[in-house]
């Protein structure tokens, strides 16, 4: 079971996701590595929660908190607040979802 650390270390210094990877993982993966919009197109092809809280998590990412809010919604989670860091929130993503 890949680790946050280990899933950042790999999109830091690997070109594509390592294949072996949940679809939710790699579109983390995809996130972490700085490819937003391959992450999006990514997390719209994950159903249920799993896809709709890394969809939130990347809308609130890019600022759009209300797009955001809609998305934890769907996720059934809650609004994380303002003060929990993208990295943080990653972090508990990937714990959550491996």
């Amino acid at each position: 079971m890949i680790t946050p650390s280990e899933l950042a270390h790999s999109a830091a210094s690997e070109a594509q996701p390592p294949p072996h990877l949940s679809s939710a993982l790699q579109a983390l993966w995809l996130a972490k590595a700085g490819r937003w919009d391959d992450s999006h197109d990514a997390c719209q092809n994950i159903p249920g929660v799993a896809g709709s809280w890394i969809h939130a998590h990347l809308h609130r990412q890019e600022g759009d908190y209300d797009n955001a809010a809609y998305w934890y919604r769907r996720a059934h989670q809650p609004v994380p607040p303002r003060s929990l860091s993208i990295e943080a929130e990653w972090n508990q993503l990937v714990e959550a979802l491996r």
